[in-house]
């Protein structure tokens, strides 16, 4: 592992459903499993998951719903350095992060989303 280079799991997961299955995906974990829906987040839908945040995001254009992760580096420049070196695909393009944000996008080899961002943000 590079110089300065650690991480650790975020508490938020992101689902990415279709949108012509949204609402039957935010009943099933509102109304099926019970899940404790987060209102401060409004006007985004998220439940707590345990010890993890689980959001539910409406997508156009996608066939299938899926998850990304977040991905938390004790030192953002190490990180970025150390994925460049280890060839991972970096993902900013897939959706904007808010400004200000020190996080970017990163997929693993099988294509899965990981927000990466700093471990002191919240």
């Amino acid at each position: 592992m590079s110089e300065g280079a650690r991480f650790s799991g975020g508490r938020n997961i992101a689902m990415k459903v279709p949108s012509h299955e949204y609402e039957a995906v935010v009943a099933f974990y509102r109304d099926v499993l019970g899940l404790e829906e987060l209102e401060s987040k409004r006007p985004d839908v998220c439940f707590q998951f345990g010890g993890n945040q689980l959001w539910i995001d409406k997508v156009s254009g996608i066939s299938q719903a899926e998850i990304w992760l977040e991905v938390r580096a004790e030192n953002g420049a190490a990180a970025k350095t150390h994925f460049a070196k280890n060839g991972v695909v970096r993902r900013d393009e897939i959706e904007p992060l808010p400004e200000g944000s020190d996080g970017f996008w990163i997929a693993n080899p099988a294509n899965v989303i990981h927000l990466v961002g700093s471990s002191t943000a919240a």
